[in-house]
């Protein structure tokens, strides 16, 4: 339940933020909503992992790292931004960090 509680997270905090983007910097109004909505929701859904007992650095790894792909990825169709194989490499090596975080955190007895 705590891994569905954090893609819970990520999932409104990705729509969080490409909502932002699509606001324009707030010169299109309707999109406060969705921002709104989704970050208090990702940061609700956040501490709920936390008090679950996940790894602060786990679960932050895995919360930025999944964002930060599926925003660049989503953005790059959405709005014609930039994906550049640099860019995806970034992302590749994001997500290596974050495994190292996760198996670095299981603890031996």
């Amino acid at each position: 339940m705590t891994w569905v509680l954090l893609l819970a997270a990520i999932v409104f905090e990705v729509v969080a933020t490409l909502s932002l983007r699509a606001s324009e910097g707030f010169t299109k109004l309707v999109w406060v909503i969705p921002v709104t909505i989704g970050y208090v929701a990702a940061f609700v859904l956040l501490a709920m992992v936390l008090k679950r007992g996940m790894p602060v650095g786990v679960a932050y790894g895995v919360w930025s790292a999944i964002g930060v792909a599926a925003t660049a990825i989503l953005a790059r169709y959405l709005f014609g931004d930039p994906f550049t194989w640099s860019m995806g490499a970034g992302v590749v090596l994001i997500g290596a960090g974050v495994f190292l975080l996760e198996t670095g955190s299981v603890r031996h007895t």
